[in-house]
């Protein structure tokens, strides 16, 4: 299956610094989205150190025997590893950690893997749909009928995670099968954006012919919003 693909990370308007990360494999084989946490240098130093880690573990393993959903596993935890190492050498950065996305197209399978609250959306035939859970203490309550969407949207602790990268104590990495068919569009992000942004208008910028324009207006809107965070935008068009 075809796809074309585009990436952009923007500061915002707010933060000194940019602690998101992603990486797009030049063969559209997979994609990454990284949003970093634990002051300015242990944020943007988690962030590329799992990005660098997941890369680097599917690149070397991809043509392995091994099934997609054990090799993007694996990719996961050694880049939980990498970051609590880096901890331990430089302990000002200890409670540094990092959310990640990662979509993977492999023998014939999609399939997207996270921890954390940044998300993968699916825009199918003008429907959006969020395909990631966020691992938070306010997803958990609005599941369970505790928190209404209204106000989750608005809960001071929104941005509580449950689990991150970067933590001995890590729980269970979340892998899907991703359907995709032919004109879907495909976005992986950090809270940057769905901090600023409605679905109703994220799908509205998603559904521009180029991905090139659907990642700038997206990243553009949320700036104009606020832009309170960094916002970080890959876009997949399933051709």
């Amino acid at each position: 299956m075809k796809s074309r693909w585009t990436g952009l990370s923007d500061p915002g308007l707010v933060r000194p610094v940019n602690q998101d990360a992603f990486y797009i494999d030049p063969d559209g084989r997979f994609f990454i989205v990284a949003d970093g946490m634990g002051g300015h240098a242990g944020g943007e130093e988690a962030s590329w150190i799992a990005t660098d880690a997941i890369k680097s573990y599917l690149n070397e393993y991809w043509n392995s025997q091994e099934e997609s959903p054990v090799l993007v596993e694996a990719a996961f935890w050694k880049a939980n590893q990498a970051i609590v190492q880096d901890q331990q050498k430089h302990p000002e950065r200890s409670d540094m950690g990092t959310t990640a996305v990662v979509v993977l197209f492999r023998k014939e399978q999609a399939l997207v893997a996270h921890v954390g609250d940044s998300r993968l959306y699916r825009l199918r035939a003008e429907k959006l749909e969020k395909i990631t859970e966020d691992h938070t203490w306010v997803a958990r309550a609005l599941k369970s009928g505790v928190l209404s969407p209204s106000q989750a949207r608005i809960h001071p602790w929104r941005h509580m995670l449950s689990q991150c990268l970067g933590r001995e104590d890590l729980g269970q990495v979340e892998i899907q099968s991703l359907d995709v068919e032919v004109g879907d569009r495909l976005l992986l992000c950090s809270d940057g954006l769905t901090e600023e942004l409605s679905d109703i208008a994220i799908a509205s910028y998603l559904n521009s012919p180029l991905c090139e324009t659907a990642a700038v207006d997206l990243i553009e809107a949320a700036k104009e919003q606020g832009g309170r965070d960094n916002i970080t935008t890959i876009v997949v068009a399933i051709e």
